[in-house]
């Protein structure tokens, strides 16, 4: 299914068009088995029904959608489809504590500045709380594949929009229509500090403000409601407000308050706005919340940590001949000490006491398994990673009777490996959502001769984007071990600098960041070379992934 972007947007898009995303997960090609049955034995398998539950040449019997067996010497209803589990690790499914995974992204309308900016309408400052997720999602979506194929079988999802986007619900990653996805509705009240683009509220402490005045005429708007029910006379009828009745459920506490909170001074704000209003909290897409430890615990705040971590520099060779420069040198070591931070801050909440789980919102899906086993070099066990994909997750969303280990009566939820999921080399072969299988066929990595290819010069390449093919330019030039560069497109012959460009063997991938609609949109890039010739794709965040083709100009 294409995917389709308003024209201003994808005018700017197209200049992501470089060589494309590391070669991704989909070097496995995913299938939806067409089962002669709806029951399933996978027999003499490890399996890991829970962290430090380890059960070795194990059967889970799967029938009807639910785990209906699990153990040694039981018995295999004889229409079962059997999969040959030996040298196979069965896992519960991963479950995603928050992420736009399946959700469409609504078509921005032109905003022209307001007659009033400080007055704007509600959809302009990014007030939509009414808004539901259920009306956005679609099954058919890459993302969907994508994180299903890492093993995610469920995921708290949210819609796009600004402060107050709207309800966010519990889906399946299975499933064959929006409504067939749902597993739980309306299970969380998301807000970001995300500010309006030149109308008010555009600052942060403008946000909070804002929060605090709507919050406030809710709860005095459900007082009134209360009032008018019990004794109509002589009462005006309340008026209907929708944007308000969104916060009721909040103010009930039948739901929490999912706060985007990624950076130290947006949790210590989402604090500041519980402690005023005293709103149920779930701390979300944390990446720097080592120094929150005591007032998460103190509050008990629950958490979904990113998966999201930066990317980890590699030493560079230093010119002997070049003069010192102590500031730079210091400037690069502060930035290795955050980003061991960023690494081990999952350590750091284990190591507390508090429980998590695990958020992809800003993850890029192809770094997920690489950035679970940098935790764990970082300090994380694996049994404590595994529990915040699965025990500790199903915990957090109210789950745990259904989802989150392997056992009789919970939903068919799986994930089949050939090895530890945490090793580096292992590789998802089978995953059950809803008891329905998908198989992935293991494709062997070509491994590099040791020799690197010189990329330097001039390449013309081509990608097709959902809106058609897009030709540009691709300069490359070495200096002494590494490569600069720089790219353009059909619609601009703006050159944009390349960032992280590397050369492994045969394969090149470097990095690039353009402007789409006043953000930035980091593009990673992968191809293989070969020749005067390339084959590759690329990855631009929530844009998706897109072939691309090149040859080498001559003489150039």
């Amino acid at each position: 299914m294409k995917r389709i972007y308003p024209k201003h947007v994808f005018a700017a898009l197209v200049l992501l068009c470089g060589l494309g995303a590391p070669a991704m997960l989909r070097a496995q090609e995913e299938r939806t088995l067409a089962p002669v049955s709806g029951t399933y034995a996978i027999t003499n398998a490890t399996v890991i029904q829970a962290p430090g539950r380890k059960l070795e040449h194990g059967t889970v019997v799967v029938k009807n959608g639910l785990i209906s067996a699990v153990g040694k010497g039981i018995a295999i209803p004889p229409e079962a489809i059997v999969i040959k589990g030996d040298s196979l690790t069965i896992y519960a499914g991963f479950i995603d504590g928050l992420s736009r995974t399946g959700v469409t992204k609504p078509k921005d309308e032109n905003k022209e500045k307001p007659k009033d900016p400080g007055n704007p309408s509600p959809e302009r400052a990014g007030i939509t709380p009414q808004n539901d997720v259920r009306d956005f999602l679609n099954p058919a979506d890459k993302s969907v594949e994508e994180l299903r194929a890492l093993g995610f079988t469920t995921a708290q999802v949210v819609p796009y929009g600004g402060m107050l986007p709207g309800s966010g619900a519990i889906v399946s990653l299975g499933a064959s229509s929006p409504d067939k996805m749902v597993l739980l509705s309306k299970t969380a009240f998301y807000s970001e500090l995300t500010t309006a683009e030149r109308v008010y509220p555009n600052t942060v402490l403008g946000v909070m403000a804002k929060y605090r005045e709507l919050y406030r005429q809710a709860v005095q708007a459900k007082a009134y409601e209360s009032l008018y029910a019990s004794n109509r006379a002589g009462l005006e009828r309340p008026s209907p407000d929708r944007i308000l009745e969104a916060f009721y459920p909040v103010i009930d506490k039948r739901i929490p308050v999912v706060f985007k909170t990624e950076k130290i001074l947006d949790l210590q704000r989402a604090f500041t706005l519980q402690a005023d209003l005293g709103f149920p909290l779930i701390a979300a897409n944390v990446k720097e919340g080592w120094d929150m430890l005591p007032r998460v615990k103190a509050t008990g705040t629950k958490v979904f940590l990113s998966l999201d971590l930066p990317e980890e520099k590699k030493e560079e060779k230093k010119d002997p001949k070049a003069k010192p420069d102590p500031e730079k040198d210091q400037l690069e070591k502060r930035k290795a000490e955050f980003v061991t931070l960023y690494a081990a801050q999952a350590g750091a909440f284990q190591k507390a006491g508090i429980p998590f789980g695990f958020s992809t919102l800003t993850a890029k899906t192809k770094d997920i398994p690489a950035n679970l086993r940098r935790m764990i070099k970082a300090g994380l066990t694996e049994d404590q990673a595994l529990a915040a994909l699965t025990t500790n997750a199903a915990q957090i969303l109210g789950l745990s009777d259904r989802l989150g280990s392997i056992d009789n009566g919970k939903i068919a939820n799986l994930v089949i490996t050939d090895k530890s999921y945490f090793d580096e080399k292992s590789k998802v072969r089978y995953v059950f959502v809803d008891g329905t299988l998908y198989k992935f066929e293991a494709k062997e990595t070509k491994k590099s001769d040791g020799k690197k290819v010189d990329v330097s010069g001039t390449w013309s390449y081509s990608t097709e984007t959902p809106q058609g093919a897009n030709n540009g330019k691709l300069k490359l030039k070495k200096d002494g071990d590494n490569y600069t560069g720089t790219i353009t497109s059909t619609f601009s012959d703006k050159e944009i600098e390349l960032k992280s460009v590397s050369v492994e063997g045969s394969q090149l991938t470097f990095t690039y960041t353009i402007r789409v609609q006043g953000s930035g949109v980091n593009v990673e890039a992968t191809a293989t070379v070969d020749g005067d010739a390339f084959d590759g794709s690329m990855t631009a965040g929530q844009y998706g992934s897109f072939p691309m083709k090149g040859t080498k100009d001559p003489n150039r």
